[in-house]
């Protein structure tokens, strides 16, 4: 049976994927930041999707949830906010498997929200620190999505968030993701080392304005 099979994250972005991404032509190269109200925050998504760039499979989960804090308030340093929990439902990869996935997004060891450029209302960035692992039905499939190794925790997320639609915040795409530790189960659908990207947009519960500085 041939496999250009799903393979979606869950957050890790995996996780929440909440992730700032990589800085815009046109954007400032800022330094200090302004968040208002900032505050204690919950997000929810739609489909996320989790794809290995090298061999297309495609790891889809129908919603994700995440939770963290803003810093509030002007002069602000990175990071400007943090990510304390990150989890996904309705996850499904190779073969129609579905999926679990666990993030290591906690309050004791939270993922980082930092923003790295400022143009016409948008702002650019990224979420650093994610580890997130997958694990298919019956343990068929499992595989540990980071950045540079299996154990790093330093994973890390494009993100966009604009002014103009102040309750969402987009995730990109995956700036330094890889898949480690995957099992025989997968098929090849994955491999380890391969690299993976992540999407999703999340809707905030309540309307968030940064600006620089």
């Amino acid at each position: 049976m041939r496999m250009r099979t799903i393979l979606s994250a869950s957050g890790v972005a995996a996780v929440m994927a909440v992730g700032l991404g990589a800085t815009t032509a046109l954007a400032t190269a800022a330094t200090t930041w302004t968040v208002k109200p900032g505050g204690l925050y919950t997000a929810k998504s739609g489909t996320t999707t989790l794809t290995d760039t090298k061999t297309g499979a495609v790891l889809t989960c129908t919603s994700s949830a995440a939770a963290g804090k803003l810093k509030s308030g002007s002069g602000l340093a990175n990071p400007i906010g943090t990510v304390t929990s990150n989890t996904f439902t309705g996850c499904t990869g190779p073969a129609g498997l579905t999926f679990s996935v666990k993030t290591s997004a906690t309050s004791t060891t939270p993922w980082k929200v930092n923003a790295t450029g400022f143009s016409s209302g948008v702002t650019t960035g990224n979420i650093s620190g994610i580890h997130a692992t997958l694990t298919g039905t019956n343990n068929t499939c499992k595989a540990t999505v980071d950045g540079t190794g299996a154990t790093a925790k330093n994973g890390k997320v494009a993100i966009s968030h604009s002014n103009s639609a102040a309750t969402k915040l987009k995730v990109t795409k995956g700036i330094n993701l890889h898949s480690y530790n995957v099992s025989a189960g997968c098929l090849g659908a994955i491999n380890s080392g391969d690299p993976v990207t992540f999407k999703t947009t999340y809707t905030l519960n309540k309307a968030q304005t940064i600006t620089s500085p």
